[in-house]
């Protein structure tokens, strides 16, 4: 590579960083004079690069954003970065994201060097990200909107799909949106209702900014994601479960960890669990996991989600159907 080309490069990485940058700081870094930096700014410029410049004492250059986008120069640390998150975005509910992804990763593999490339192959193999369950997908344009509206304190007008079918059509000041699991969520003031308010991103309908702006309001949470959170747990059902463990006290609350407070003994070869979580899943996997031969006593929709679950796995095991306890 030839002296310029190789000083082009890195201009542009200095560039690249958001900041402006007078042209004798710039000199001094390429080790060349102010005049061959204004010459190979405009290099840049014919490239498509948009440069700005400004002037004064506090002036210098500044890479803006263009009409296109133009290539990027990458660090080591920023280019594994990036790949990393393309593979957790290939998995995320927002409708095209997916495909978008895998092809901006396979440009992203395609150039990187070697050693970067067993890296981020080296992590992708080694993770496993955990994306529990399914959700319709998000239109990435309702998700723009949304976003916009939210950066500017603009109110949103739009129409509301609820879980039982009825539409309505809502006004609010949005707050922040919020990715919980792989759903969205967004997180505003509903006027007409006078209070907070979350919705479900894939049941918004036509989202439109009104114009009309507001003053943030203080939410009544440390922030957004704990509010969300919160509420949903809150508003999902709580199953109370008892069962008898066939197995010492002992032996048990080395397995449950910070849950043993919720183990009573009965004598040297049996305990009792109270426990509670908002899934029949996740009882049903605590107990099966624990090694044990177990008695469900609460509630009765844990006892049948069990022998569903085991005449499931007896037909896939080829195995005769074996009867719960």
């Amino acid at each position: 590579m030839t002296g310029t080309p190789s000083r082009l490069l890195r201009l542009l990485s200095l560039l690249q960083t958001p900041r402006d940058w007078p042209g004798s700081e710039l000199a001094a870094r390429l080790e060349v004079s102010a005049r061959t930096v204004r010459r190979d700014i405009e290099r840049l410029r014919d490239l498509g690069y948009p440069v700005q410049a400004a002037m004064g004492a506090a002036g210098g250059y500044r890479l803006a954003a263009g009409t296109a986008m133009p290539p990027l120069l990458l660090d080591d640390g920023e280019a594994v970065a990036i790949a990393v998150g393309l593979r957790i975005a290939s998995g995320q509910a927002v409708d095209g994201i997916d495909e978008s992804s895998v092809r901006a990763l396979a440009k992203l593999e395609q150039v990187l060097p070697s050693r970067l490339r067993h890296r981020v192959a080296a992590l992708g193999a080694a993770t496993v990200y955990l994306l529990p369950g399914h959700s319709p997908p998000v239109d990435p344009a309702t998700l723009t909107v949304l976003g916009t509206a939210i950066a500017r304190h603009e109110r949103l007008r739009f129409a509301y799909l609820a879980g039982d079918g009825t539409e309505t059509t809502r006004s609010a000041e949005p707050h922040r949106l919020v990715c919980h699991g792989r759903r969205w969520y967004l997180l505003a003031f509903d006027l007409d209702r006078n209070d907070w308010r979350i919705f479900r991103v894939d049941r918004v309908r036509d989202p439109l900014a009104t114009g009309a702006r507001s003053a943030p309001r203080e939410l009544p949470a440390a922030d957004a994601v704990s509010y969300v959170t919160g509420t949903l747990y809150s508003l999902a059902p709580t199953y109370q479960a008892v069962a008898t463990l066939h197995a010492p006290a002992g032996e048990i609350a080395r397995q449950l960890g910070d849950y043993a407070a919720e183990l009573e003994p009965l004598d040297g070869q049996a305990c009792r669990l109270r426990t509670h979580a908002d899934t029949l899943e996740w009882l049903a996997f605590r107990l099966t996991t624990l090694g044990c031969e177990f008695d469900v006593h609460q509630p009765p929709e844990l006892a049948q989600y069990l022998r569903t679950l085991s005449a499931r796995a007896a037909r896939a095991a080829g195995a005769p159907e074996a009867p719960v306890r």
